[in-house]
């Protein structure tokens, strides 16, 4: 889903034209509004999305599919050990999370600003099944940055988010790129994040259990990776 743009994209998609299900390069109303049209072409049982500047990890696929195929309970799963690759592409770092949690998605320890304290649920690394997205009516909200989170705070309304002991996909850093406008994208996140919180019912002291550090109560799938 390119949208218009003036460099050699549309070029190189028409070259690859014959194995893509689906292209086209036109004009949009914005990243998140182009990722929808998207996934109305989509056809498979498990959905995600790949910007242009980031890169799957070997073999990723292959771990989803057979977790999806195996593990009916998982509705939507993402990476504990996040890559960020450079502007040239080379793999330049693995993150390591302790794992999910609605309540402390809740308290907003997955906001990006709380990096020192908190974690990042990584948008490339972040798969679903299609049940889930017909649940939440088949639509990234419309924000300008924060479709993602938002999309997240829409998952949780219907299901546990699962961690996978496994490195899935890396964000690319390039200076200029759209993500540094943090403080956009904190304003729509925390708007997000204040529905989940109305609709959830959430408070402090509903959650004063959690161990950010530990995060123990959390759905892993790690002894069942390691006997693959």
């Amino acid at each position: 889903m390119d949208g218009g743009s003036k460099d050699a994209t549309a070029q190189i998609l028409q070259r690859y034209a014959p194995e893509l299900h689906f292209w086209i390069s036109e004009k949009d109303a914005g990243q998140y509004d182009a990722i929808n049209r998207g996934f109305t072409k989509a056809t498979g049982d498990v959905l995600c999305w790949l910007n242009a500047d980031d890169m799957l990890l070997p073999k990723s696929l292959f771990v989803v599919g057979e977790i999806f195929a195996q593990l009916p309970q998982v509705e939507w799963l993402s990476t504990l050990q996040p890559g960020s690759f450079d502007a040239n592409g080379y793999l330049a770092r693995i993150a390591h999370l302790p794992g999910f949690s609605k309540a402390a998605f809740l308290d907003g320890l997955y906001l990006p600003t709380t990096a020192k304290k908190g974690y990042w649920l990584q948008q490339e690394s972040t798969f679903w099944r299609r049940s889930l997205w017909e649940k939440i009516g088949q639509q990234i909200p419309s924000y300008q940055l924060a479709g993602d989170f938002a999309l997240w705070c829409k998952f949780y309304e219907h299901a546990q988010l699962y961690g996978v002991q496994y490195p899935l996909a890396g964000f690319r850093m390039i200076e200029g790129q759209r993500s540094e406008d943090i403080t956009l994208y904190m304003q729509e996140a925390s708007a997000a994040l204040s529905q989940l919180r109305k609709g959830s019912r959430w408070a402090p002291a509903q959650t004063p259990a959690i161990l950010y550090g530990s995060l123990s109560q959390i759905p892993l799938l790690k002894d069942w990776l390691r006997t693959k």
